[in-house]
């Protein structure tokens, strides 16, 4: 069709143009059979299903697709983080004192809020997630671990370990992640790699595999060392990863313990009885990192991880980003369903 095929159609009937132009739109309309376009946007692994409308994630759990049967593409860019505005957002920066922090899903990973996530600084004791989780992977329960005069060496927060004694693996890895014991830190990572300075690539290849680019380590314990470095950013990736882990989260959300020898062992996570919703969490401390954290955090079905850096006070600064984080999680929520809402007027209008 060409202009002086409209042109003449012009001087045609009314009721003549209104016939044609509904039979072209009919012929260009979609067809029904089109798949479902989902919403959800995540570089975890997915198979998309048209029957079922569903989409399976690798952690396979099942999320339903909506705009089923139709294409939403152009209500995407309504739903931005940016988008979802909160007056409160300039008071939480003036209420923490954390040189660095991120809050982020940790469902998806989505950052709810962030204040120079990616400053590379010292991350004191945080960095034992590390050092804990790849020792529940290398060491059975009742290994037994012996003491360096290295390990033993090794100045506060200890547990005091006696080279002349060997320790239950199962032991030592309580004490890294709730006592945040340094003795117990290289003790494992000279039984696991045979030195701490070999063990500390490891932690530092694991934290690359989980999406952690810019941390690097030096030491099983955190204690600052020229070279070491992480972010807020790769903390909160770390945990959240270190967390997917039964066995890890079971023993970040204990308050305390028993070793086999009958001493107890506390937690230095006091966010597990002053914050609601606490799962876990690892706390940190040197003169050059000032005081860290990472930790998780679930109200209702909602989750997120908060992590912070060069807090001078952290407990303070963990309270407000979580009440802001959750809030965050809700504002989202309330934006996708009226987003969902949305999609279906729009459908039914059509």
């Amino acid at each position: 069709m060409n202009f002086l095929f409209f042109k003449q159609l012009h001087h045609r009937p009314a009721w003549l143009s209104i016939a044609f132009f509904f039979l072209l739109a009919t012929l260009l309309a979609p067809s029904s059979q089109a798949l479902a376009v989902p919403i959800f946007k995540d570089s975890a692994k997915r198979t998309i299903s048209s029957k079922k409308q569903t989409v399976t994630l690798s952690n396979h759990s099942a999320i339903p697709v909506l705009g089923k049967y139709r294409n939403i593409s152009q209500h995407k860019k309504n739903i931005g983080s940016k988008q979802v505005a909160s007056k409160k957002t300039g008071n939480i920066r003036k209420k923490i004192s954390a040189k660095s922090a991120i809050i982020i899903d940790a469902q998806n990973g989505r950052t709810l809020f962030s204040r120079s996530p990616d400053l590379p600084r010292q991350p004191a004791s945080t960095i034992k997630v590390l050092t804990g989780a790849i020792a529940l992977k290398s060491l059975s329960a009742n290994d037994q671990v012996p003491v360096s005069n290295k390990a033993a060496r090794q100045p506060r927060s200890k547990i005091y370990l006696d080279q002349r004694k060997q320790y239950k693996a199962d032991d030592l890895i309580n004490a890294v992640l709730m006592a945040s014991a340094n003795d117990a830190s290289v003790a494992l990572a000279e039984k696991i790699a045979g030195s701490e300075k070999s063990f500390a690539k490891m932690m530092t290849l694991r934290a690359e595999l989980w999406g952690a680019k810019n941390t690097v380590c030096k030491t099983a314990s955190g204690l600052t060392a020229k070279g070491q470095t992480s972010t807020a950013r790769d903390l909160a990736a770390i945990f959240r990863h270190a967390m997917q882990d039964k066995e890890f989260s079971h023993r970040m959300g204990k308050t305390k313990t028993l070793t086999t020898d009958g001493n107890m062992l506390r937690s230095h996570n006091k966010a597990l009885w002053q914050v609601e919703g606490t799962e876990g969490g690892k706390t940190g401390y040197t003169n050059a990192a000032r005081q860290t954290y990472v930790g998780k955090f679930k109200r209702g079905n909602d989750e997120i991880i908060v992590a912070i850096m060069g807090s001078e006070t952290m407990w303070s600064d963990i309270k407000h980003l979580v009440e802001y984080g959750f809030e965050r999680k809700i504002a989202l929520n309330k934006q996708s369903q009226q987003l969902l809402a949305k999609v279906d007027s729009d459908s039914l209008s059509r």
